[in-house]
């Protein structure tokens, strides 16, 4: 494990490393154990995590929520994910998909135990450290000035015109809350894989330029 995270480590260092698979005992070791005190934030997918590196660098890790999720329909998503790099979209860094067998009280409460097999699905993204959005744009900020306005709209349409024109992909779930703001105010679009996986209907939109065209697709979980 110790070489493993030196490795891993050194790789996160390095602008030009592609997407990777972490361990899940590398992420708890940077987690430390997916404490509370590690917590960034928790959504509608699941809880993010800061992971911190022996060298102080900082990335984020989304542990997804443990429920019943078809294995292909993830590992699509990652690939998808793997592919996309633009600097007004938040980094996709790598991800985790192991199992753990646990004892599972059923019912709850009845102090009878099944074992059952339990998938981590986690997904971890460059850290983005001048929190979301909707935190500066809020009467307790104070608001922002009009020319920093215009500019966080305009990186926002530059990163949706990415995801449209270059990955045919909507975004299905934009809001402040999943704009990111680095330490200069450059906005990054995040979570916009997300929304596809979860939810009672499962929906993707992707346009087809050849044909100028959408295809919709619903899935029902």
């Amino acid at each position: 494990m110790q070489r493993t995270r030196d490795d891993l480590e050194k790789k996160l260092h390095d602008s030009n490393t592609t997407p990777m698979f972490f361990p899940l005992e590398f992420l708890k070791a940077i987690t430390c154990d997916f404490s509370t005190e590690s917590v960034l934030g928790e959504g509608g997918f699941g809880v993010v995590y800061k992971g911190v590196l022996r060298s102080g660098k900082v990335i984020a890790v989304k542990k997804l929520f443990e429920i019943r999720l078809k294995e292909d329909t993830f590992q699509n998503e990652v690939r998808y994910l793997m592919g996309i790099k633009h600097q007004k979209i938040v980094q996709f860094l790598g991800y985790c998909a192991e199992s753990s067998w646990e004892a599972i009280e059923q019912p709850s409460g009845s102090g009878k135990f099944i074992f059952g097999e339990l998938p981590k699905r986690l997904l971890c993204f460059e850290y983005v450290c001048n929190k979301s959005l909707d935190n500066h744009i809020s009467d307790e900020s104070s608001g922002l000035e009009w020319n920093m306005r215009y500019e966080i709209i305009k990186g926002i349409c530059n990163g949706l015109h990415f995801l449209h024109e270059e990955c045919h992909m909507v975004h299905l779930d934009l809001k402040p809350e999943n704009i990111l703001m680095d330490s200069t105010m450059i906005p990054k679009i995040a979570d916009f894989g997300l929304s596809r996986i979860f939810g009672e209907q499962q929906t993707r939109i992707v346009t087809d330029n050849r044909a100028g065209t959408w295809d919709i697709w619903h899935q029902n979980t």
